[in-house]
C-alpha cells in the first residue's frame, strides 16, 4: 500500500483492514493522532486525508491506496508553525494537549475550506471533538482569529476576559 504522509511517500506493510491510526502510530512512528475512544467519537485521532478531516481510528488502510495523509506534524514545524498552530498558542487554546492535534487538523480544514469567524459555525465544524480541559472558548477564539486573518505573537497569549496580552515567562519579546 502506497501513501504520502506529511509530504513523504511511504510504502506500508500492515494488513488491509488495519486502521490508519495503528499504521501511523505503530508502523510510521507518528504519534500525534491519539488513540482516544477508538470508535470515532472523540476526534483525538483526526487527520487530513486528501484534504478532508477523517477519524483515523475508523479509516481502514485498504481505502487509502495513493492517498495523501496529513497529521499535525505536516502542518508546520517548530520553527515555522501554521497559522492555526500559532493561534492555538496565542489564544492558549491547548492545555493538556491530548485533543489538540485533532482539533488543529480539523480547524485547518475548516479555515482552509473558507470557514468564517462565526463561533457557531466553528462549533459545528468541530463538533465531535472532545476536550476535557479548556471549555472550548479559547479554541473557538483561536479558530475565529485565523478565519478573520489575525496575526499572532506566540511569545504572548491573548486574554479573553479583557483583551489584554500576557507575556509568557521566559519568552523573548
Amino acid at each position: 500500500m502506497e501513501l504520502t504522509v506529511n509530504s513523504v511517500s511511504c510504502s506500508v506493510q500492515s494488513p488491509p483492514l488495519t486502521s490508519l491510526l495503528t499504521v501511523l502510530r505503530e508502523e510510521l512512528d507518528i504519534t500525534s493522532p491519539k488513540a482516544g475512544c477508538e470508535s470515532g467519537g472523540c476526534g483525538a485521532c483526526t487527520v487530513l486525508v486528501d484534504g478532508q478531516p477523517r477519524r483515523s481510528c475508523l479509516t481502514a488502510l485498504c481505502t487509502l491506496d495513493g492517498s495523501e495523509v496529513v497529521t499535525v506534524e505536516g502542518l508546520g514545524t517548530p520553527e515555522d508553525l501554521s497559522r492555526v498552530q500559532q493561534a492555538f498558542i496565542h489564544h492558549y487554546a491547548a492545555q493538556c494537549g491530548f485533543c489538540t492535534d485533532g482539533l488543529i487538523v480539523a480547524a485547518t480544514a475548516y479555515v482552509g475550506g473558507g470557514g468564517s469567524a462565526d463561533t457557531g459555525d466553528i462549533g459545528e465544524a468541530l463538533a465531535g471533538h472532545y476536550c476535557r480541559c479548556t471549555g472550548y472558548v479559547k479554541i473557538l477564539e483561536a479558530v475565529a482569529a485565523v478565519a478573520r486573518g489575525d496575526t499572532f505573537d506566540t511569545a504572548s497569549t491573548a486574554s479573553s476576559a479583557n483583551n489584554t496580552y500576557v507575556t509568557i515567562a521566559g519568552a523573548e519579546s
